[in-house]
């Protein structure tokens, strides 16, 4: 009868020890999930984009840009101790004093919109670089398209 209820526990306890053991679900966010600091640059431009673009000789937003935007205002609103910059950029076309002017007028578009989305004015800076930085290089559409634009980061 021992040799019963030993065998018994035995057995049972080899099906316990070859059993899958329970796996755990984390919901971690991608930013966590990838090492990323949340509320960091890494975190706004992984996971909201940090830039919007412009047509050529033009500050008004695009709805591709609205878009963007949206998603820097409620990220902001996430973070509310994060205070950002917005850089105006532009082609190498033009002269230097009208693409300053014109990086200025698509930084400030930028940082207008998300004022008006309820980002505090006091946490944007804004800022032109002209033509000095430009993301792509190159002289044909496909650089220029990409050099029309104002890119937010964290300061």
């Amino acid at each position: 009868m021992n040799i019963k209820i030993l065998g018994a526990l035995a057995a049972v306890a080899l099906l316990a020890a070859c059993s899958k053991p329970a796996t755990t679900t984390t919901t971690a966010s991608p930013s966590t999930a990838a090492g990323i600091v949340p509320g960091s640059e890494e975190d706004l431009v992984a996971n909201v984009g940090d830039r919007v673009f412009y047509a050529f000789n033009a500050s008004t937003l695009s709805d591709d840009a609205r878009t963007t935007l949206d998603k820097q205002a409620t990220w902001l609103a996430k973070y509310g101790s994060v205070n950002a910059q917005i850089a105006g950029n532009c082609d190498e076309r033009g002269t230097e004093e009208y693409n300053l002017a014109l990086g200025q007028r698509r930084a400030n578009a930028a940082a207008t919109y998300l004022r008006a989305k309820g980002v505090a004015g006091a946490r944007l800076a804004t800022i032109s670089y002209g033509k000095d930085r430009p993301t792509a290089q190159g002289s044909t559409e496909q650089a220029w398209a990409q050099n029309r634009n104002a890119i937010t980061s964290v300061r």
